[in-house]
């Protein structure tokens, strides 16, 4: 049978016009005089290179692809299988739903390998290919250093791997070929895992002047976790600026970066953001799991009476929607909820987003991108230009953009958009003050949700602290929120430029839920705390 398999791949090679049949014939008794599997022998004679060999047996012979560049692998699934058996059949175990074990494979032909993975595993295999040189990568990563973070740190320390001493000016190129180290890239990654099994939002790391400080911020509030010595600083935010492409040898200015990696079936974006200090550069990682799923407006946390209301601004043909709050305050997922609640065949729904952290489905998304003078504001006149019925502008940041989105409401579109405001009413404000004229704001805004996240309660132990909620008391965020409404009494005094409070006390008289007053609901209904509604509110 592993005859026929390897002649499969000849064929199929041949038929495809990759190679000849002189050419297979060649290989083969190349084959046979070695004793050389026929891919080998064709990549090692140059006749197909490796890149091409792996997209033909997965294009043509239905075995799934696995790039293992920036791919984690959780240590459960590497101790599956025995580090002799990987290194001896080229495989790295990367994947267990149930009973099923994904391997990505240099040979996933290789039946012989299956078998002993399969007797050795008592799993059903999955074989998966990536090239030699991924798979050689991921054995010295992931067995090459095992155990815990203790145990890759003394593997460090006792190999002096990754080690600088207090102000040692370290060169460059050493720099380069330490960040390659299997350890010190076990130690980013192992980090970068546990935060992601975690449901982190944000990794702080933080040197200070004796040590390194390792910050986890978990349903929006920061926890400390455990950090390595301070002598592997340089080596793990080097690793993390090579996975960014951020420049290792620039530690005087700021930079920005973002990177790919792949745990599971999850992908996730991690943007990273690099300032110096003054004893060392300080990095935080943002971490989008774009396959997470994204909720539905009934899941958001809106009052029965503000979800109908805001419902029925959704259906209107035009005018803004305007979603407010802080940085982290949930912002986006109520826009791509909004809109998913409205993306149907008969529309064209279009978004500029700085960055676009989750896909929709029928939705055409644009990243802004400065470098090629892509900002909000040339984004949405493009945008215009493209017929749209719905448009999301990621956040208003200038007057011009503001004005551009007003005028893409007063001529028949449903624009939404995000502001930085500590409630509904100070989006007038916050308008006026940008440059934006008050007729214009009060013609063309239909209405501004203003929310907060608060932490619920964990279901494991009802806020009483269990290991579940790291002890908190909570697990997990629902969004409080008010909704002001544009009626012609907040119309007028939008027009007087009235001041935030006179607007505030003008839409509570009309049926505006505060966001204080959600959140006391949802401490009544054991949701949440009254410290905690307490904690997000504070004017």
């Amino acid at each position: 049978m592993a005859k026929q398999d390897k002649k499969s791949l000849g064929e199929g090679l041949v038929e495809q016009g990759i190679i000849t049949q002189k050419i297979l014939d060649q290989a083969q008794a190349e084959e046979k005089m070695r004793g050389e599997p026929l891919r080998k022998v064709l990549i090692r004679l140059g006749l197909i290179s490796e890149e091409d060999m792996v997209n033909f047996i997965s294009q043509h012979m239905g075995i799934q692809r696995i790039d293992l560049s920036n791919y984690l692998i959780d240590a459960k699934i590497i101790d599956l299988v025995p580090e002799a058996l990987a290194r001896k059949h080229q495989l790295v175990p990367i994947l267990k739903i149930g009973r099923n074990l994904t391997c990505a494979m240099v040979d996933p032909l290789n039946i012989f390998a299956l078998d002993e993975l399969r007797a050795k595993t008592g799993l059903t295999i999955e074989p998966a290919v990536a090239t030699e040189t991924e798979i050689k990568k991921a054995l010295n990563e992931s067995y090459t250093v095992k155990g815990s973070m203790d145990d890759v740190i003394k593997s460090m320390d006792a190999q002096k791997i990754g080690v600088v001493e207090k102000d040692e000016e370290i060169e460059i190129s050493k720099l380069r070929g330490m960040v390659e180290d299997p350890p010190v890239i076990r130690l980013v990654n192992m980090m970068i895992m546990d935060a992601v099994q975690e449901g982190v939002s944000d990794i702080h790391i933080e040197p200070e002047e004796d040590k390194l400080s390792i910050r986890f911020r978990i349903d929006g509030v920061l926890r400390h976790e455990k950090a390595p010595p301070k002598h592997f600083q340089s080596a793990i935010i080097s690793r993390i600026k090579v996975l960014a492409n951020l420049d290792i040898a620039e530690r005087r200015k700021p930079q920005d970066g973002r990177f790919n990696i792949k745990m599971g079936n999850h992908s996730i974006d991690i943007r990273v953001s690099s300032v110096p200090t003054s004893f060392g550069e300080n990095i935080v990682m943002r971490l989008l799991d774009s396959g997470s799923i994204l909720f539905g407006l009934e899941q958001l946390g809106f009052p029965e009476a503000t979800l109908k209301v805001y419902r029925s601004l959704l259906s209107r043909p035009n005018g803004i929607i305007l979603v407010t709050g802080p940085t982290g305050s949930g912002k986006t997922s109520t826009l791509y909820a909004s809109m998913s609640s409205i993306n149907t065949p008969d529309k064209n729904i279009i978004t500029i987003e700085d960055p676009v952290e989750y896909r929709l489905e029928g939705v055409r998304q644009i990243q802004v991108n400065p470098s090629v003078d892509l900002t909000f504001a040339n984004g949405l006149r493009s945008i215009l230009r493209q017929d749209p019925d719905v448009i999301m502008v990621g956040e208003i940041r200038d007057v011009e953009t503001a004005e551009i989105a007003i005028q893409a409401a007063l001529t028949g579109h449903l624009v939404f958009a995000t502001l930085h405001t500590n409630d509904a009413p100070g989006a007038v404000t916050r308008l006026i003050d940008m440059g934006v004229e008050p007729f214009l704001i009060a013609s063309s805004v239909a209405g501004v949700m203003a929310q907060r996240l608060v932490r619920v309660f964990c279901k494991d132990c009802k806020g009483k602290k269990c290991k579940n909620c790291h002890e908190t008391g909570y697990r997990g965020r629902q969004a409080i929120s008010e909704l002001m409404c544009f009626n012609e009494g907040i119309r007028s005094l939008v027009m007087k430029k009235a001041s935030s409070d006179e607007i505030r006390k003008a839409a509570i008289e009309t049926g505006m839920i505060s966001l204080r007053e959600d959140g006391m609901d949802k401490v009544k209904a054991g949701i949440t705390s009254q410290e905690e509604v307490l904690r997000v509110t504070q004017e």
